[in-house]
């Protein structure tokens, strides 16, 4: 795989996972343009997630006409969607746009990951699809703050323009320069047959729910940690800007990590590494956050070694079914985002008990993960 290739599928990730990511910290900047409150931007997320969670369904339905294909409806539509709210900025539009990024994100992504596994044997896998990674970690360094310059040199608008024409760079890059190299091979059972030969298979099954239930523990931490440092230490943009920069480095790290010894040790024992580690990172951070600066070193080794968890799992899940390839990886992003709704729903009940008691609940989750990773090291690599 050349070098340039790798940096280019990583730099299309980074303008893609900016789009995805930029909602959050400017959700308030977006409602107040907008004319609406908070609320009704959440609803607009909500709706993404459920449309996201959704285009595993559809997903064999493309992966029969190749990774490129895959790839040129993703680009397409997140050139629509970033398109429809640059030229025609409504709320309407804004929705249809967020409807529109998260299917060419879910289609771009596993459709990237089955070519890149394509061509590259499993054992030095690893070390390319963490590099591509870097495309998620990067958005939030550097994607975030290009588009925070746009929205206060311009208007909230702006950073959808910018991001239509790096779309439609993408789109011909991999127009002009992608091939296949070897088609998916056609089920037997038509079209549906490797839908069906994923869910009966308790191997993949068991796979997909170390993402689930990972990302569960995640979220639980995801979403209240701002909360934490703010009821911990009365600082609220403060602690937060610093928090954001700790999470995007510690990400870049996580992956960092991943590149250079998943493929070393395995990718199995990648995964259970991680979550074992994060598990210990878990225990921590009641322990050393009594502080600011424990607390941002507590965070720090949390969502590095969650990191270092998923980008091993995402190399793993692409061996798992190699002739349904693609379409496992979908299903494997779309059950992360089920977990992440699963941990989301168990927050607030937790966190009213004490910050220690969301630890404590995201470690079992973890161990419900680890289960699944001793199951799958038995049938697996």
């Amino acid at each position: 795989m050349p070098r340039l290739k790798l940096l280019l599928f990583t730099l299309i990730r980074m303008t893609i996972n900016t789009a995805h990511r930029m909602i959050y910290p400017f959700i308030s900047t977006f409602a107040r343009a907008l004319g609406v409150d908070v609320t009704t931007v959440t609803l607009l997320l909500a709706n993404r997630s459920l449309f996201g969670a959704l285009a595993p369904l559809v997903f064999p339905f493309i992966e029969t006409r190749g990774r490129r294909f895959g790839m040129l409806l993703g680009l397409s539509l997140f050139v629509g969607a970033m398109s429809l709210s640059a030229f025609w900025p409504s709320l309407t539009t804004l929705g249809i746009s967020l409807i529109l990024a998260i299917l060419g994100k879910a289609f771009f992504d596993p459709s990237m990951a089955a070519y890149l596994s394509d061509e590259i044997p499993y054992q030095r896998r690893g070390t390319a699809l963490a590099i591509t990674e870097f495309g998620w970690s990067l958005a939030f360094i550097l994607g975030i703050p290009a588009m925070a310059f746009l929205i206060s040199k311009f208007d909230w608008s702006a950073p959808f323009k910018i991001l239509a024409v790096l779309g439609a760079l993408a789109l011909l890059f991999v127009f002009y320069n992608i091939r296949d190299v070897h088609m998916p091979e056609h089920h037997a059972d038509g079209v549906l047959g490797n839908l069906r030969a994923i869910v009966t298979s308790p191997s993949v099954i068991v796979a997909l729910l170390i993402g689930l239930s990972a990302s569960a523990a995640n979220e639980l931490v995801n979403i209240l940690f701002g909360v934490w440092l703010e009821d911990s230490f009365q600082l609220k943009i403060a602690a937060l800007a610093a928090a954001a920069a700790v999470i995007g480095v510690s990400e870049l790290s996580g992956e960092g990590l991943v590149a250079l010894l998943a493929d070393r040790i395995g990718k199995v024992r990648a995964v259970g590494t991680g979550l074992l580690l994060n598990c210990l990172a878990l225990a921590l951070l009641p322990v050393i956050g009594r502080t600011q600066t424990g607390a941002l070193i507590g965070l720090f080794l949390f969502y590095l070694t969650f990191e270092f968890t998923m980008v091993s799992q995402i190399s793993m899940m692409s061996e798992v079914m190699p002739r349904a390839r693609a379409t496992t990886l979908a299903f494997n992003g779309a059950t992360q985002s089920l977990g992440r709704a699963l941990g989301a729903l168990s927050t607030a009940g937790l966190y009213a008990l004490g910050f220690s008691y969301v630890t404590f609940a995201a470690i079992g989750m973890n161990v419900l993960a680890l289960g699944a990773v001793w199951y799958v090291s038995r049938h697996h690599e």
